[in-house]
């Protein structure tokens, strides 16, 4: 039998003030405020594991990209009870900086990555300085250097981390962006990361800005509704909305269990 997980979504980092069109790249017209954007990493716990999804960034970073740090990520495991050098697997879902900072702080994990990305992070892509600018040439560097230590694990497209725990590649943001199925009680979840920082970019079928392959996008918005088969089952990467939808856990770090249903639901079926 598959094993069902608990995830938690935990909110570590803030910037505001936002504008439609940094949210959208095709904004409504009539709209003239836009929500914040949240930084999140995922715990997934169950079946004897804790599996880190995303590790976020740490304060250097905050102060160089003028973003809100409230807690270190890794710090706030420590609020569950999970401590750094107890991971043994972490899940990248790309490289940008807000989710492949802190690299150093997990001594035992195997990082899985899909193959597409380290090549992209890597490659000639990064001569251009608007597709470089996500990227942190520390984090990549040193994800290099976790690779001739052999502890990454290389995905080309789908691929799995434990039963109930698999990854698919789709694109569109940065060119080896990765999502994550998790099985739970209330079905699969899937953690899109940033195939879609709000829910209104898949909603709306307009992108968040950031893109490589737009393409690749519109598809991994329909591969993510097919892993989910409901989009109550979908986690964009950066919405403050997923902190209106889902019960807060007490006394956890600014945490949301992600394995309990809504508080609404997007559709009346």
């Amino acid at each position: 039998m598959t094993p069902a997980y608990e995830i938690y979504a935990i909110r570590y980092a803030t910037m505001t003030p936002r504008t439609p069109a940094m949210n959208y790249l095709s904004p409504d017209p009539h709209e003239t405020t836009a929500a914040d954007l949240d930084y999140f990493v995922w715990l997934i716990r169950g079946d004897g594991r804790d599996i880190l999804v995303d590790t976020g960034f740490n304060e250097a970073a905050s102060k160089e990209r003028n973003r809100t740090l409230d807690i270190n990520p890794v710090d706030a495991l420590a609020q569950f009870g999970v401590a750094a050098e107890t991971i043994r697997d972490v899940v990248i879902t790309h490289l940008h900086y807000d989710h492949a900072g802190n690299l150093d702080r997990f001594p035992k994990a195997r990082f899985h990555l899909q193959d597409r990305e380290m090549a992209y992070a890597t490659g000639r892509c990064m001569c251009n300085g608007l597709l470089r600018h996500p990227f942190s040439a520390e984090d990549v560097t040193l994800m290099v250097r976790h690779v001739y230590s052999e502890r990454v694990t290389f995905h080309n497209g789908d691929g799995e981390v434990a039963p109930g725990i698999t990854l698919h590649r789709v694109g569109g943001h940065s060119d080896g962006l990765q999502v994550v199925r998790v099985e739970t009680d209330r079905g699969p979840v899937v953690l899109a990361s940033d195939a879609s920082h709000y829910y209104g970019n898949m909603q709306r079928r307009s992108p968040f800005p950031i893109i490589y392959n737009l393409g690749d996008m519109v598809d991994g918005w329909l591969t993510c509704e097919r892993l989910a088969g409901h989009p109550d089952r979908i986690i964009p990467g950066h919405d403050p909305l997923v902190r209106e939808l889902y019960p807060r856990v007490d006394g956890r770090a600014d945490a949301y269990a992600l394995h309990r249903p809504p508080v609404r639901s997007f559709t009346k079926d």
